[in-house]
């Protein structure tokens, strides 16, 4: 067992988990600014029961697509910085993204131990190179070795992205794979293809079953989409959004509202589909963008979400 706080309520698969995902503030804001940007989504977070927080570790993905990013990109501070700032002012556990690409093994390593201390960094979620292009220092499966070898054990977990399953068929086997690799739990993409995740997750289980072996956590990602723009990044982002899906959002006089219904719709589609087969589930809320009503319409999604997969847990211990 690792010194983390998630690793027992993962284990019990009678239980959902939920958190909140954020990014860290921009790199040229000063530390006593991130602190304050800190209390202010905290504050907005007092309002909820969760589990903890997810902090994302923002690339710049260019080299992925060619088309321009709808926002611009801008370095934001270390993770683990803003990790250990949301963790001690909040007292909940946080999960910390990391991207391993840009940093030597040497240099990777040194990461986690100062992650560990001072920073107190316990869960940590690798992520690889967004494309095969470029100077790569460290692969993914280098990283996760790296993991293996050192001597602090973090809970580990990775990224899994079903519209890799939609276009490949073989996201489930990564899955295991990384778990081989060390891997605990799973942290999925923003889900706006119902479709694309059921058939990952109903792969996973039988390739699971089939091995004689429990499937590990995977935590669902929704955001609210309100704009043309928003969802013009969620697509540059890699985000399979339906034709209709789109039309719905777009056409609406109120897009946001909309948006959180068919959130709504697509976790009661995959909880129908597979709710029973076996794999604990949770729930990431997110905002992609820094827009107020974006982030308020995030906390009345997490609220809605979490109250159908808490029915759906209640329904399943009947």
């Amino acid at each position: 067992m690792s010194d983390s706080k998630l690793e027992q309520k993962f284990a019990d698969p009678k239980r959902g988990v939920y958190f909140i995902g954020t990014t860290p503030p921009k790199s040229s804001v000063s530390m006593a600014q991130v602190s304050d940007i800190g209390d202010k989504l905290l504050e907005r977070l007092d309002q909820i029961e969760y589990d903890g927080v997810i902090v994302y570790d923002i690339q710049d993905e260019s080299s992925r697509i060619d088309q321009a990013r709808p926002f611009p990109y801008m370095s934001t501070h270390d993770p683990r910085e803003y990790s250990a700032i949301l963790r001690n002012k909040s007292e909940r556990p946080v999960i910390t993204y990391k991207s391993v690409s840009q940093r030597s093994r040497e240099d990777f390593d040194d990461w986690l131990d100062r992650a560990w201390c001072p920073h107190g960094v316990r869960d940590l979620v690798l992520v690889g190179s967004p494309s095969s292009d470029g100077d790569i220092k460290l692969t993914l499966p280098q990283a996760y070795k790296a993991m293996q070898e050192h001597s602090l054990n973090f809970n580990l977990g990775g990224v899994t992205i079903a519209e890799r399953h939609a276009t490949k068929g073989n996201e489930h086997l990564r899955l295991l794979e990384k778990s081989e690799q060390g891997c605990e739990f799973f942290i999925s993409q923003a889900v706006y293809n119902a479709q694309a995740t059921i058939d990952l997750l109903s792969s996973y289980a039988r390739e699971c079953k089939e091995r004689g072996i429990k499937p590990k956590r995977i935590i669902l990602t929704f955001t609210p989409c309100g704009s043309a723009k928003t969802l013009e990044f969620m697509e540059w982002l890699g985000i399979s959004v339906p034709q209709a899906t789109r039309h719905r959002i777009l056409d609406s006089h109120n897009p946001l509202g909309e948006s959180i219904r068919i959130c709504r719709n697509n976790l009661d589609q995959i909880l129908e589909a597979c709710g029973d087969l076996g794999i604990p589930l949770g729930l990431n809320i997110e905002s992609l963008t820094n827009r107020k009503e974006e982030i308020d319409a995030a906390i009345r999604l997490y609220k809605l979400l979490k109250a159908t997969l808490d029915l759906k847990l209640a329904e399943l211990e009947l």
